[in-house]
């Protein structure tokens, strides 16, 4: 096991009801709140009435920014920076799932900086200070609400690219299950997609298996996170599926799950970027088609024991003659999990054509390059072509 540093300050309010308790926990940081969320869904389930209503008698007055879509564009961002300067905010609520409050971080930190937003993905400019975030995931996913990374997107360069800060921790994440109850079903599944993303790609990479804590924490909570979505897709009124859910998915997503492991690499996401980038899919949806084919990429170099393991504790998929037959049964039990779930299975599904795969595998290799994952771009257009 390594050595390791876990840092996590975010203050948790978890249950129902707690969502009433926003406009105390936003007052404490200013009485000036922009109100950062997606396309409107919140006006129908309740949470946007919820949270006006909170911030109102708590005495914060609200600028509203609206219109976040998955994938969040720097666009969006930059209008959001310069709404919160003009209305000289204060604090920042967030309400949605990980594409709202990854630009709510990304507006939080633009408007303590004089640059441009983007600077601080392309690498010209570090994060000091941010404007402090009160969020309220409505889609347990991303887990961005309990970490301090977040995605932006710059279709104008055709790129997606992730950064992060200690300045970046949300200071409260108000997660109260029972907004999450109107939730359509794919997006249910998307969300535990991504969220069993940000468990598998450590466990299955890093140099250093003999992290037991680590390996059974990351094995609990994929259970956890396959049993809540097996449950809420069947009862979409299961009020502890749904708390379980948004419980494992933050803890999936907030540090806990590479404590003690080295050389850990991120591929599944470093792929799925380009694919969301380029063609504007689903975060889950493109996790989905990339896992399966990256596992077997992956299986001669990382060795079958792992993943033969992981399918007999988590997945149910022991048996076979050898560890390398446990293994590949392993990997076509995600596929079927995910094909249970009702996410797509292929890049066509998801209306990815195979002859731009070549393109794809180089937009990737930019990406796998700069995070120093060691994968050539030959061998991320072999990966595509087996998720085709």
């Amino acid at each position: 096991m390594d050595n390791f540093t876990f840092y996590n300050p975010v203050k948790i309010l978890f249950g129902g009801g707690t969502i009433t308790r926003t406009g105390a926990e936003a007052a404490r940081y200013g009485k000036k709140a922009l109100f950062v969320y997606g396309r409107g869904s919140i006006k129908k389930n309740g949470v946007y009435s919820a949270i006006t209503s909170s911030l109102k008698a708590a005495g914060v007055s609200v600028t509203e920014h609206k219109g976040v879509k998955p994938n969040p564009v720097i666009a969006h961002v930059r209008a959001g920076i310069r709404k919160a300067r003009l209305a000289r905010c204060t604090v920042i609520v967030a309400a949605g799932g990980g594409s709202v409050l990854d630009a709510a971080k990304a507006i939080a930190a633009g408007v303590k900086y004089g640059g441009d937003a983007w600077d601080f993905f392309s690498g010209k400019a570090e994060i000091k200070r941010t404007l402090p975030i009160i969020a309220v995931p409505t889609l347990p996913a991303a887990g961005s609400e309990m970490n301090s990374g977040f995605v932006i997107t710059n279709p104008a360069e055709r790129r997606k690219e992730v950064t992060h800060c200690d300045a970046s921790f949300p200071k409260v994440a108000i997660m109260d299950p029972a907004v999450t109850a109107t939730l359509p079903p794919r997006q249910t599944a998307y969300g535990a997609v991504d969220a069993l993303s940000h468990l598998l790609e450590a466990y299955f990479t890093a140099a250093t298996p003999a992290a037991r804590v680590t390996d059974e924490l990351v094995e609990g909570l994929a259970r956890s996170v396959i049993i809540s979505t097996r449950a809420i897709l069947r009862r979409p009124a299961d009020y502890n599926a749904r708390a379980s859910m948004m419980w494992a998915a933050a803890l999936a997503a907030n540090g806990l799950g590479v404590c003690g492991y080295r050389g850990a690499e991120f591929l599944y996401h470093a792929i799925e970027h380009s694919l969301s980038a380029l063609y504007d899919i689903p975060h889950g949806a493109g996790l989905a088609i990339i896992i399966p084919a990256c596992l077997r990429h992956q299986l001669k170099a990382l060795g079958p024991a792992r993943l033969a393991g992981f399918g007999k504790k988590v997945l149910g998929t022991g048996g076979g003659e050898t560890e390398t037959d446990a293994a590949l049964r392993a990997i076509k039990g995600f596929e079927k999990l995910f094909s249970e779930f009702g996410a797509p299975a292929r890049l066509a599904q998801a209306g990815i054509p195979a002859k731009d795969i070549p393109g794809i595998a180089a937009h990737a290799a930019t990406t796998t390059a700069r995070w120093g994952i060691n994968c050539t771009q030959a061998e991320i257009e072999k990966i595509l072509r087996a998720a085709a």
